[in-house]
């Protein structure tokens, strides 16, 4: 600590010196083509576990094995790439490569992140509803499930347990670190946000994509500017998962 001379004597006033105020570390970056990289491989997944499942449709399997092999499918060329860049660009651990990684004071951080997002995402739900903009929801359906029990559960683990862990290590753990290294961080918030919100696309919603993008966009916001402050992805996660938690619920409880 330092204390002040007034001329005549030390004060009672102190002041932290240099070596002790504390300087937020700078957020890690990765190439800008892990990012490319990451979104050509999200792009090839979801594309192809969509003519995959219509090319095994025809063998009349039972529901819940569409659902597990649509996550696999779609998330696991996700994961394997996430993995893979954390060995080709950081030290093979994605804890320290990507961030993949939470604390105790994320049970507290991840609930403020996901009211945050519920702030950022109301407002634009509620511009894309008064200017009339076509908006369909990604949970659409889900309330004729109740005969399905077991693909209703398959269902809830993919959005609640797949989506924000594999959703966040690929987005805000490969994508944002690599726009990081050529843009200013709120650029790459917003480059990121818009990103997530359209992978969400389905040609079977049409126009119905705009609004949900929309949506989505804000929240992809959110959980990326929650990644940055933090400095790893546990808060993002948490919020993503009570975000997702709380989308089926409405859509099986109360929709229906």
């Amino acid at each position: 600590m330092l204390r002040y001379w007034d001329g005549s004597a030390w004060t009672g006033h102190q002041a932290m010196s240099p070596a002790q105020v504390t300087v937020m570390e700078s957020h890690p970056t990765l190439p800008l083509v892990a990012a490319i990289g990451g979104l050509a491989v999200t792009a090839a997944a979801l594309v192809g576990s969509r003519f995959a499942l219509i090319a095994i449709g025809s063998l009349r399997l039972p529901v819940i094995v569409y659902v597990a092999l649509s996550v696999i499918f779609g998330y696991g060329p996700m994961l394997a790439y996430c993995i893979w860049a954390s060995h080709r660009w950081g030290n093979g651990r994605l804890r320290d490569s990507l961030g993949f990684r939470t604390r105790w004071v994320d049970a507290g951080w991840g609930p403020v992140a996901w009211l945050a997002t519920y702030c950022a995402t109301i407002p634009v739900a509620l511009f894309v509803t008064a200017t009339r903009i076509p908006m369909k929801s990604n949970t659409e359906g889900l309330d004729g499930l109740d005969a399905e029990r077991g693909v209703l559960i398959a269902m809830m683990i993919a959005a609640i347990i797949a989506a924000p862990f594999v959703e966040e290590l690929l987005f805000r753990g490969v994508v944002l670190r690599g726009f990081l290294s050529v843009m200013p961080p709120w650029s790459a918030l917003a480059v990121q946000a818009v990103v997530f919100g359209s992978i969400h696309f389905d040609p079977s919603r049409g126009t119905g994509n705009i609004g949900l993008i929309m949506v989505l966009s804000a929240a992809g916001a959110v959980f990326g500017a929650s990644a940055y402050l933090a400095r790893r992805l546990g808060p993002a996660i948490i919020a993503h998962a009570l975000m997702n938690t709380v989308a089926m619920l409405i859509a099986v409880f109360v929709a229906g």
